[in-house]
């Protein structure tokens, strides 16, 4: 079986940015049952030292969105991150994310194997080719922050397991 570029990345990424959004909206109803307001998840951290919520989401969706859009221009050029944002503004990006991720076509992603990727992320100047950019860099970043939000909510009481990180596994007969 050949794994195409397109089958590296999108399909990937949408599998867990669906799953954040379902164990977001999980985080809501259990709001709404518990009486606690969402919006107090916004600042919470795993540690002192860690970006706190809002940020996972944002650049969970940045990493996904943008790191496929980047085999496109060549450029990881994400939108400023936003700063302390409502929670129901972050359940729309991880909407956002799901619709720019299923733009994409496969051809046009697929075009990109073997592309030289030249960019500068911070201060730091670094070439990758196509795939190893998803592989080393988007993916690694992406389902840091992904893991870390779910890490949040679990850790706060919200009753999401294992499987809703997962997401809809993408078996044969699936």
């Amino acid at each position: 079986m050949t794994v195409s570029l397109y089958d590296l990345s999108v399909p990937t990424f949408l599998q867990t940015v669906r799953a954040i959004g379902g164990f977001l909206g999980m985080a809501a109803e259990y709001c709404a049952e518990t009486g606690r307001n969402p919006d107090d998840f916004v600042t919470e951290r795993l540690y002192p030292d860690m970006a706190p919520f809002h940020f996972q989401i944002e650049a969970a969706w940045h990493h996904s969105a943008w790191g496929v859009e980047t085999l496109l221009t060549g450029a990881f050029t994400p939108p400023e991150l936003g700063g302390e944002v409502p929670f129901a503004r972050l359940q729309a990006m991880i909407v956002e994310g799901e619709r720019q991720l299923m733009a994409f076509t496969r051809e046009e992603i697929d075009a990109c194997a073997g592309k030289t990727l030249d960019m500068q992320i911070g201060p730091r100047r670094l070439a990758f080719a196509a795939e190893n950019f998803i592989l080393s860099f988007s993916l690694p970043n992406f389902h840091f922050h992904a893991v870390t939000a779910y890490d949040i909510l679990r850790s706060r009481g919200v009753p999401i397991g294992k499987r809703d990180y997962e997401g809809r596994l993408r078996t044969i007969s699936a």
